[in-house]
């Protein structure tokens, strides 16, 4: 888990090496970095995999690279920014070493393809999410000399036949994507226009990739969507019926008890009582939601296109609550939306203290060109105001988060454990059922990674739970 704090960046970009591949044994060697979500991380793993049929190993140094690539994120202009710094040190990096070849991934891909490639000449090529199957010809145009472009959405596209390289894995935890797109138009939000329209994947071929990691060794996996609720897919043939994501969260959770299930992220109006029961039914689907409430103003929510209420929202926390009172609630925050107002901002707050959640990720809004905030409202909240409601927003949200971690001080919890805790080798880290990050000495215990483990909690950070094993 993250600590709660100012977020007005994508997460960092980080470098990945595939987990079992030794990059000695190919031709050519690649690099890659991944910015924002976990669905970016993801589409990283299936790129690595495509990659790799076609001679290309893995390296963790960009310098030795023969390709580059940056897989990009544009739902923020920091993001956006952060980006286009690393391509610039590419691009030098590229100039002491004619032949290698720099290229753009995913969100930023279609906005910006002109830009990078004719005006900057930042990059050799430009891939579209929806077209990475094409990137060994894409390599071989950009290797003679032409800029080579494939920015084409699909309305079919899923990835569902590609094993992923699980990129840096710890061996234990994985994602797994079951569709891809959006259908909800935000109006503040650009993944619809660069991810293109919802489709979900073979329930079939998700519950393989599944029980595939399960018999790896991994012992947990998240189900990646950008509204994983909407799932729907409809088997070929006659007399079959749609699978739901309930259905689908049941058929993963029972490739074993063993095997740990998480899913992100969820839409208010989507997430069904039908999901609710399902998660309470069985054990190890962890009892954690990401519900982003982006704001708790009516009046802004509909501006922003989020199509529920402060009291449709507020009537779902309670439909948690009473279905799983041991369940975690994260979300998202966006402050200094367009025409918000001092009014609206308390709103927000006070939806915050009533849903408690015990992470969120908070910006101040930034205007992504191009979606209907850009083309139909005016951005009229000064940016000094926009960053103090996020301050206030953030101060109220540690408040909370320091709440939650020092209230399950006692409790004992069923831990799977992920690796060496970061500031000791002694100690183990992993995670409970809620999400919570739970760090514990090792002692004279023979437990490993991957093992599950029980903890009693004996003390609390605002974002750690520290405890000892317990029989």
């Amino acid at each position: 888990m993250l600590e709660a704090k100012i977020q007005d960046e994508s997460r960092q970009g980080e470098a990945f090496a595939p987990f079992a591949a030794d990059p000695n044994t190919y031709a050519k060697k690649f690099y890659i970095e991944s910015y924002g979500c976990a669905m970016n991380f993801s589409d990283s793993e299936i790129v690595a995999s495509i990659l790799q049929e076609k001679g290309f190993g893995a390296t963790r140094n960009s310098e030795e690279a023969d390709l580059i690539l940056v897989n990009t994120c544009s739902i923020r202009e920091k993001a956006e920014q952060t980006v286009r710094k690393r391509l610039t040190e590419f691009r030098k990096l590229k100039d002491a070493r004619p032949g290698t070849l720099v290229g753009v991934l995913g969100c930023m891909a279609e906005r910006l393809k002109s830009k990078l490639l004719e005006e900057e000449k930042l990059v050799d090529m430009v891939v579209g999410p929806d077209a990475y199957r094409t990137l060994p010809g894409l390599i071989e145009e950009a290797e003679s000399g032409q800029k080579a472009v494939n920015v084409l959405l699909s309305r079919e596209e899923t990835y569902a036949d590609i094993a992923p390289v699980r990129l840096d894995s710890n061996g234990i935890t994985a994602f797994v994507s079951i569709m891809r797109g959006c259908n909800n138009m935000c109006s503040f939000c650009v993944v619809p226009f660069t991810r293109g329209r919802e489709r979900s994947r073979d329930a079939q071929s998700i519950v393989a990739e599944c029980r595939e990691l399960f018999e790896k060794g991994y012992k947990e996996v998240t189900l990646l969507g950008q509204n994983v609720d909407s799932y729907y897919f409809t088997p070929e043939g006659k007399n079959e019926k749609p699978i739901t994501f309930a259905e689908l969260l049941e058929m993963v959770a029972l490739v074993s008890p063993e095997l740990r299930v998480r899913f992100s992220t969820s839409h208010p109006k989507d997430i069904t009582d039908d999901v609710l029961h399902t998660m309470a039914k069985y054990e190890n689907i962890c009892k954690c939601i990401h519900l982003p409430v982006q704001s708790g103003s009516s009046r802004i929510l509909q501006l922003m296109n989020r199509t529920y209420t402060r009291e449709w929202y507020i009537a779902k926390v309670n439909r948690i609550r009473e279905i799983m009172p041991d369940c975690s609630i994260t979300s998202d925050v966006i402050t200094g939306f367009c025409s918000e107002t001092e009014d609206d901002h308390l709103e927000t707050i006070s939806i915050m203290e009533y849903s408690k959640y015990d992470i969120s990720y908070m910006y101040f809004y930034s205007v992504r060109p191009g979606t209907l905030a850009h083309r139909r409202y005016e951005d009229d909240v000064p940016l000094e105001v926009k960053k103090r409601r996020l301050a206030e927003v953030v101060e109220v949200q540690n408040r909370l988060s320091k709440e939650s971690y020092r209230n399950d001080i006692g409790k004992t919890f069923k831990v799977l454990i992920e690796g060496n805790s970061k500031r000791s080798e002694h100690d183990w880290a992993g995670r409970n059922s809620q999400n919570k990050v739970v760090v514990f000495p090792k002692g004279n215990h023979a437990y490993q990674k991957g093992d599950y483990v029980m903890v009693k909690v004996k003390d609390a950070t605002q974002a750690t739970l520290l405890g000892d094993i317990v029989a």
